[in-house]
């Protein structure tokens, strides 16, 4: 699964890469974004250009009757989205990508279950697939996304049996283009397996949602 992540600089090359400005007013550097949070995305709607929004991490569909099934649906399950009617039209029409430099896994059992932090080489900024909604009710609109899983790579399996779909920018460019066929759209949520990614142990200290500094993705010593 990923139930944690970070962007704590401002991910321009791939902001560049879809013509969007490189400055993002009011943009404050996170290292440990929790679930009902904002996610920083790049979606497509309206008119059909990519445009960066921040989502609530925590998807609302808008079918759902409240709001509150929000804080469960933070991962869709890459094996299952084109299977299930209502997970099957967002992978249809509302693809999105959730910016991000690094995310966080636990691995081990029980309470002695130790946080990693997984990342790209340099610390680079990479998009993770996800899928979005908006949802109406009580006089209140929601905007939320969920990030997609997929089955972990070799190496990303010694921690934990999921990951997050970690898309290159070539293939976040297809993943967001709304021509890009719900077949290809599959094939695209494949493991990350370059040798590029990298991870080691953080302290406990990120357990805490209240807890968003530097010292959340600091190497244990």
């Amino acid at each position: 699964m990923c139930g944690r992540s970070s962007l704590h600089d401002a991910p321009v090359s791939i902001l560049e890469r879809f013509q969007l400005p490189p400055v993002i007013p009011g943009f404050k550097p996170r290292y440990n974004i929790a679930p009902t949070q904002d996610q920083l995305t790049i979606l497509c709607d309206g008119d059909g250009k990519p445009a960066l929004r921040p989502l609530r991490w925590g998807l609302v569909p808008s079918w759902s009757l409240d709001h509150t099934m929000g804080a469960r649906m933070i991962n869709a399950r890459s094996d299952t989205l084109a299977t299930k009617p209502a997970w099957e039209s967002l992978l249809r029409k509302r693809r999105c990508l959730v910016l991000a430099d690094g995310y966080y896994e636990w691995t081990g059992t029980g309470k002695t279950r130790t946080p990693v932090f997984f990342h790209l080489t340099g610390h680079r900024p990479f998009a993770m697939a996800g899928v979005w909604d908006v949802w109406n009710g009580d006089g209140t609109t929601l905007e939320t996304c969920a990030v997609i899983t997929t089955d972990a790579s070799p190496f990303a399996g010694r921690y934990h049996h999921r990951m997050p779909v970690l898309l290159s920018l070539d293939g976040a460019e297809e993943w967001l283009d709304e021509s890009t066929r719900t077949r290809r759209a599959i094939e695209l949520m494949a493991p990350y397996d370059d040798s590029d990614l990298e991870c080691y142990e953080v302290s406990r200290y990120v357990n805490s949602p209240a807890n968003d500094s530097p010292d959340c993705i600091a190497p244990v010593t």
